[in-house]
């Protein structure tokens, strides 16, 4: 239980010790399926949350049609927002073969090279504006790849020996780089989508939240024995494994909550403050809350779909 808190990467396709012939490693994966059986599962339980997602918008925006009214992509990215990251998600979970067969081969070159792709990608963009679409997309994938690539080396111990110093060493590399990117670079400070802001550090992904990738590795290395230890405790483990159950609803269903609060809320004749204010900070609560209770009631409803379409097929 301990062994797999919280491996990212996918890395449990790796054995504990590196296996010199990277062959070895194919159509492995934790249970010794194939490769293609381990990717389909992967990809199911990725793919599955978005059916009733995709379902409810398919509905209301043909609602919303008939009435009308503008078409749900009014809201653009408001609305499409899990969509982006679960396709780069998605694509990095489809390389997983090959990126398991490359760092058995090649080890630290492997991100290395995705982080001087993504550096040029940002230099590409940014310093001379060339080709914008087709480079931010490959810059984007290659953040996602090089932070996938990070769990290979916690699951084959290269970053658990030596005690704490390795760890610690992890996370001034990733908060030093992230400090110098966001000073001295033309990176925003906010690593989301900030109104006012030229350019967002998410989306095309830049730098920076590489950088920030590094950083929070080292922090969960450091955090790794004290949390291992409180999860073998049963009542902390079962908590784990129902909130991990939960991660895809909630990234799937966040923004819709946050769309459909702030739609309520305005008309219901209340505005939120959009301007730093004493009253902005007041309401700071409301933002938090009020979507909060309304991704509640969504995953509440969608569980119990679940358990009725469950106790059908008995």
């Amino acid at each position: 239980m301990g062994d797999d808190l919280g491996v990212p990467g996918h890395a449990r396709l790796l054995p504990r010790r590196r296996l010199r012939q990277p062959r070895r490693l194919a159509g492995r994966d934790p249970r010794r399926r194939g490769a293609a059986r381990f990717l389909k599962a992967r990809l199911r339980r990725l793919a599955l949350p978005l059916v009733p997602w995709v379902a409810c918008w398919a509905v209301f925006d043909l609602a919303m049609l008939a009435a009308g009214r503008p078409s749900v992509l009014h809201w653009g990215a408001a609305v499409l927002a899990p969509l982006w990251f679960l396709g780069v998600y998605g694509a990095a979970v489809a390389a997983v073969p090959l990126t398991a067969r490359a760092h058995l081969a090649w080890g630290w070159r492997v991100p290395a090279v995705l982080a001087v792709a993504v550096l040029a990608a940002d230099t590409l963009r940014l310093g001379l504006g060339w080709g914008q679409p087709v480079v931010g997309l490959a810059g984007s994938l290659a953040v996602w790849l090089f932070a996938h690539q990070l769990g290979y080396f916690w699951r084959d111990g290269t970053l658990l020996a030596g005690g704490w110093r390795r760890p610690a060493a992890v996370a001034t590399a990733g908060l030093l780089g992230l400090v110098l990117l966001t000073t001295l670079g033309p990176y925003p400070r906010s690593m989301v989508s900030v109104a006012g802001e030229r350019m967002s550090n998410m989306f095309p992904t830049t730098a920076p939240v590489m950088a920030l990738a590094v950083f929070q590795l080292g922090l969960a290395l450091l955090a790794r024995p004290a949390l291992a230890a409180w999860l073998r405790r049963r009542g902390p483990w079962r908590a784990v494994v129902v909130a991990n159950s939960l991660t895809m609803p909630v990234f799937v269903w966040h923004m819709t909550a946050l769309v459909a609060f702030l739609w309520l809320y305005e008309r219901a004749g209340f505005v939120l403050a959009t301007e730093t204010s004493t009253t902005w900070w007041l309401t700071r609560w409301v933002w938090v809350v009020g979507p909060g209770v309304l991704l509640a009631a969504i995953l509440a409803v969608l569980a119990r779909v679940r358990r009725v379409r469950r106790a059908g097929a008995r």
